[in-house]
């Protein structure tokens, strides 16, 4: 299966909130061979005798069918260019129905290819395109049915045209409702991820997400054999600040600990929550050294955070034990292991400080 997506879409990935550009896309690859194929069995039943089409329209079929072919290669594994493709796309259709509408003036059912054009349209280009596409179909045929060698009956143009209006509002009111809905879907799953993958008070990675994310930047490191570290973060006496000043109090230094946190690492880092008053921190790309430094600096912007409480600000302090991965490293566990151990030689030592695993702790 995965050979077969990789011959007609090529080796791309799309993100998880980018599902229905990956279906659009896939659905213009499969348009443009299927559209190419259908053509080129046509063009076999003339090559056989089984049905006779005017040569000036033999000519347009194969180049519809070489084209078509062209732009799939094009498009292939370059999802950025699909916007582009998809117009060259609908403009070639739209040649070639004209072509068959007034070459293959013998075959009344000709029009019909108008008609699959519309919801095509729609799925690729969106509601705007298809109700242009839809207005200029009905226009070019209501004007230039006259000129046709074999014109369509009054009554038979105008049921054609009146189809084309009842398919073209069908598509845009059933295109939008789904476009909606899908958003409105997508949106739901990315909130239940959310909650599913973060902690509810503090908006950081729940330990299962967490220790998750880490074994996949653990196995990325490893590929590129590049360094890595973990903090471990506990806040110092905070049982006694719930006892002192309530639960309440509690959740809002672990809040305003939580946010300062997260602002002071990068966007490719990852912060959890892991316990009551226990955070982690992954640092990718990052030496024992710019570990400690990190971790001292958050030492310092904790101790200054001074919390609110009612009327009064408390002092928030906390202890950071450090650890850098070793080569070969497979799991979280193992250097989580050491920095906790980093940590409790940090309370040893006296609270609100850092300290760094070493062998001999």
């Amino acid at each position: 299966m995965h050979a077969l997506n990789n011959l007609l879409y090529g080796n791309i990935d799309f993100l998880k909130n980018e599902e229905y550009r990956a279906f659009q896309f896939r659905f213009l690859c499969i348009l443009l061979l299927a559209g190419a194929g259908v053509t080129a069995l046509l063009l076999a039943g003339v090559a056989s005798g089984v049905n006779h089409i005017d040569a000036i329209h033999v000519v347009s079929m194969t180049c519809f069918t070489l084209i078509s072919l062209v732009i799939w290669l094009v498009l292939r594994g370059q999802p950025q260019r699909y916007m582009a493709v998809a117009w060259m796309y609908e403009c070639l259709c739209l040649l070639e129905y004209v072509s068959a509408l007034y070459f293959v003036s013998e075959d009344e059912m000709r029009v019909i290819w108008f008609f699959t054009n519309i919801p095509g349209v729609y799925i690729l280009l969106g509601q705007r395109a298809g109700m242009s596409i839809t207005i200029i179909t009905i226009i070019g045929l209501a004007m230039g049915n006259a000129f046709l060698p074999h014109p369509y009956s009054t009554n038979a143009i105008a049921t054609l045209l009146a189809a084309l209006m009842y398919l073209g509002a069908f598509f845009h009111v059933y295109g939008a409702r789904s476009v909606s809905y899908f958003i409105r879907m997508r949106e739901s799953n990315r909130q239940l991820r959310h909650i599913a993958s973060h902690d509810p008070l503090t908006d950081l990675l729940n330990a299962g997400a967490y220790y998750a994310t880490c074994d996949q930047l653990i196995h990325l490191a490893n590929r590129h054999q590049q360094n890595f570290s973990v903090l471990f973060v506990d806040l110092d006496h905070f049982k006694k600040i719930n006892d002192t000043y309530g639960h309440e109090a509690g959740d809002i230094v672990l809040k305003a600990v939580a946010k300062k946190l997260q602002e002071s690492v990068r966007q490719s880092d990852a912060v959890g929550r892991i316990g009551g008053e226990e955070f982690s921190v992954f640092l990718p790309e990052t030496d024992l050294s710019g570990a400690v430094k990190l971790a001292e600096y958050m030492r310092s912007e904790i101790e200054n955070l001074m919390p609110q409480i009612g009327h009064q600000r408390i002092k928030v302090t906390a202890s950071i034990g450090v650890a850098s991965g070793e080569g070969g490293e497979q799991n979280i566990a193992a250097i989580q292991r050491r920095a906790d151990q980093a940590m409790y030689d940090a309370k040893q030592q006296g609270r609100n400080r850092v300290s760094c695993f070493t062998q001999a702790a």
